[in-house]
């Protein structure tokens, strides 16, 4: 599901924009990103599949400071938005997929790992 996120950074230069950027770059999942919020520029809109936005905005925390979440909305594609035109559609005969009856290693399905948002230094916290 392709979701925006909208998160308020503390970011008063462009080195800590550049810093967030890079760290929202490198999250699992994440299609697009865009620094917006008029003069100060203090927001970043992320659109990404499957991003988790308590890490990305946890991660933000630790690195630049003051982070919080504004807005998740699901967006939707413009294909599904427009109303399509009546077509006629011929039937025909659809074949099931075929199944795979031996034990081969091409028919097993692999698991992704879980979406991560890497934090390369070291923190300071002591739970951690």
């Amino acid at each position: 599901m392709k979701q925006k996120v909208v998160i308020k950074v503390s970011m008063p230069c462009e080195r800590s924009r550049s810093r967030a950027m890079a760290l929202v770059a490198r999250a699992h999942g994440v299609l697009s990103m865009e620094i917006t919020g008029g003069d100060a520029r203090d927001k970043l809109e992320v659109v990404g599949d499957g991003v988790d936005a308590a890490r990305l905005v946890s991660c933000l925390r630790r690195k630049l400071g003051h982070a919080e979440i504004l807005l998740v909305e699901e967006v939707k594609d413009k294909m599904a938005e427009e109303p399509e035109e009546p077509t006629v559609q011929h039937e025909a005969a659809v074949e099931p997929p075929p199944r795979c009856y031996h034990s081969c290693h091409d028919c097993h399905h692999h698991h992704h790992p879980p979406p991560m948002v890497v934090c390369e230094e070291p923190s300071n916290c002591p739970i951690m």
